[in-house]
Parts: structure tokens; sequence; C-alpha cells
């Protein structure tokens, strides 16, 4: 299971038909589980959060973490179900992350230096998610 803990507003419009295409597409263990909070309550929320190590491999994505490629995001995430961990994927705000919750999270993935709307990152996320599932099977959405 994967669990995208996102701030700001719910997914709207468009977004929410190319989301869905791509939820479903996904089988176990990539399924998709989206939990919303305004950003303040989010911020809140992470500080007091004692990411659990032992069950959950957390993905912070944030400008300031590690550019990946497709194929090594697919290893994070394949690992991490080997594990026997659901992956917790968050999202921030408009602000982004504090230093506490970068230091707290397993990886801290960039996408790029750019930013990117809200509603846009989370089909970004999603689409990678299901791309991963691809490489990790050997499926044909993904190709080089």
């Amino acid at each position: 299971m994967i669990r995208i803990i996102c701030g700001g507003k719910k997914n709207v419009g468009a977004f929410l038909e190319i989301i869905a295409e791509y939820e479903k597409r996904l089988r176990k263990p990539y399924e998709v589980k989206w939990e919303f909070y305004e950003e303040e309550k989010l911020m809140r929320k992470l500080a007091e959060w004692p990411f659990d190590k032992g069950s959950e491999y957390v993905i912070c994505c944030d400008e300031r973490g590690k550019n990946i490629s497709s194929d090594e995001y697919s290893m994070i995430l394949t690992g991490a179900f080997v594990g026997g961990r659901d992956v917790v994927i968050l999202i921030g705000g408009a602000y982004g992350f504090s230093d506490l919750v970068r230091e707290k999270a397993d990886f801290v993935w960039s996408f790029s230096k750019l930013v990117f709307p809200h509603q846009l990152f989370r089909c970004m996320v999603v689409e990678q998610i299901y791309r991963a599932s691809q490489i990790a099977v050997g499926g044909k959405y993904h190709h080089e």
C-alpha cells in the first residue's frame, strides 16, 4: 500500500481523471490511498508524527532532495515492499517541508529544481508510481 499525504485541497477537475486512470491500472502493493490536510494542519501533524521506521518507508517530495531516475525509484519502492514496509509519500504545501520533516524521512525526493503546481505534481507522482510498478514487473510501459 502507498499512502500519499498532501498539503492543500483535494484533487479537482481534469487532474482527478488523470489520477484515476493511473490508479485504475495499479495493483497490490502499489495501490494508492490519499490523505489531504490544510497546510498548517499538515505541518503540525508531521512535526508530531513518530515516523514508524519499522513498518513505513517515508518519501518526502521536496525540491532540496535527490533527483533520481524512474528505475531507481522502482528499486526504492520494490525494496520497501520486499522489506514488508508500506510506503508513505509526503507532498507539502506551498512552502515545502521543515528541516525536521526532511531529516525524519527515509528518502527526500526531488523531481526537479523547478516548482510545480500541487495538482500537476500529484499527477506526476501517481504516474511515477505506475511506471515503477511496470518497471518492477518488466512491463512495456517504460522503455529507454
